[in-house]
């Protein structure tokens, strides 16, 4: 059994200081968890440029008696997404060591970095509703949403021929949400059934239109008088999120660094000691970027 020193036992809050890291932070998100995450464990720099590929598109030919085939020629999409966000969460524990005997002051310090972050990811997800052009939106700016604009919505979304395999997700601000729970057809057990009784006890919409509804703080609004709240309906594949490895911290700089990564997401986690506070510094950042993978796969609906 190795010695304990105080070598590993640094490396050791770093672990558990990972390991508790990225399991809290997935938590915290909603359009994170939904889109469609492309994560590598090889490093990169912030404005480094990743190429998602993208299927083409492939006719099917009759082919006639003592006929011959039709050779297509397709070419692979390609969508380009840079990273250009290094976004970090900063803070400081003044003695250490207590963490490793009390979990729950890990979890005091770790929560607000990791709501920041994922506050960070959400916004910057939702702002992508302006590049969502191939599809008319729908929706009123100022107008509850109703049964009608999420029919269209989920329309659009069927002509733009998005495979009905694809799950489709609505996402929408809090008052949108409060509207979609009102809608008599959804909301009484005698029209919608157990899912009625859901929405009426549990809060919970579910499903409407073959969407998946989640709510978040962070749907997009501009203008004044009326605010136009831009939700967004959508399928995973419409939007992008590039996740890449940070370097570690050069050699006897006195950080020391761990990787927490799952499920096609990944962050880093340094800690420091800073003589000024006398404290051990973490900073929890992950470098991403995020864009449009299909143009025709997302439509804004507006409320």
């Amino acid at each position: 059994m190795p010695a304990i020193t105080s070598a590993n036992l640094a490396n050791a809050i770093v672990k558990l200081v990972a390991a508790d890291a990225l399991p809290a932070l997935m938590g915290n998100l909603v359009m994170g968890n939904l889109v469609n995450r492309d994560f590598e464990p090889t490093l990169a720099q912030a404005g480094d440029t990743v190429n998602v590929p993208i299927p083409p598109t492939l006719v099917a030919n009759n082919l006639a008696e003592g006929g011959t085939v039709q050779t297509q020629n397709p070419n692979v999409g390609n969508a380009q997404i840079v990273l250009n966000t290094h976004a970090e969460a900063t803070f400081q524990i003044p003695d250490v060591t207590k963490i490793l005997a009390v979990p729950d002051l890990l979890k005091l310090y770790m929560q607000p970095a990791l709501v920041a972050l994922a506050e960070r990811i959400e916004a910057d997800l939702l702002g992508l509703y302006a590049q969502f052009t191939a599809n008319a939106p729908v929706g009123t700016a100022g107008t509850a949403l109703t049964e009608d604009v999420v029919d269209r919505a989920e329309t659009a979304l069927f002509q733009a021929k998005v495979p009905a395999s694809a799950q489709k997700y609505l996402v929408v601000d809090g008052t949108a949400y409060s509207q979609l729970r009102q809608i008599p057809r959804f909301s009484e057990y005698r029209t919608a059934g157990e899912a009625g009784l859901r929405t009426l006890i549990d809060g919970s919409i579910g499903k409407i239109k073959d969407f998946y509804v989640f709510r978040s703080q962070f749907v997009a609004k501009t203008g004044s008088t009326p605010t136009t709240t831009h939700n967004l309906a959508f399928a995973k594949d419409a939007i992008g999120l590039a996740i890449r490895r940070l370097p570690q911290p050069l050699p006897g700089t006195g950080a020391i660094a761990e990787y927490a990564e799952m499920g096609n997401f990944g962050m880093r986690v340094v800690m420091s000691y800073q003589p000024n506070t006398l404290s051990q510094q973490f900073t929890v950042d992950v470098l991403y970027g995020c864009g449009v993978l299909r143009n025709n796969f997302g439509v804004q609906v507006n409320s």
